[in-house]
């Protein structure tokens, strides 16, 4: 029987648009760790769709397409249209190779009020990231009202 969704890809997946998806392959790997894990090459040479593992879920790349209407935020003058919300092992660990590699820091590790640990980046197209690392527990009845 065929398994729904395929083996080793969870049911959300989201896919990210790149100008470059070869330097974005490099550079997700350097500065957050993740894994690729699929390269399908285009008719140009180029790249027409790749997979990335990042822990046990996975991202997909592709490249920008003015025929479909994907855009990079770097394509669209820099607009923010979503943001990837990442689990680590070690989130200061891992903040300080992004901030090595070069990510944009839009904000440095902080203690939120709900028990995770984060930090945001922006990639090298303007892609934004959050990673975190749940180290508390807070019960929805200690959370502020106006959260």
């Amino acid at each position: 029987m065929t398994a729904n969704p395929p083996e080793n890809m969870p049911r959300i997946t989201p896919a990210v648009f790149y100008d470059d998806p070869a330097a974005a392959l490099e550079w997700l790997a350097r500065a957050f760790g993740f894994r690729t894990r699929l390269k399908m090459p285009g008719p140009d040479g180029g790249i027409a769709h790749a997979e990335m593992q990042v822990g046990d879920s996975a991202i997909m790349l592709g490249p920008t397409s003015a025929r479909e209407g994907w855009k990079s935020p770097r394509s669209l003058g820099g607009a923010i249209t979503q943001s990837l919300y990442v689990y680590v092992d070690d989130v200061d660990v891992h903040f300080r190779r992004a901030q090595a590699a070069g990510a944009h820091i839009v904000s440095p590790p902080e203690d939120k009020f709900y028990g995770d640990r984060n930090y945001e980046v922006q990639d090298l197209e303007g892609h934004r990231w959050m990673f975190a690392q749940h180290v508390r527990d807070a019960a929805p009845e200690d959370l502020p009202a106006d959260a």
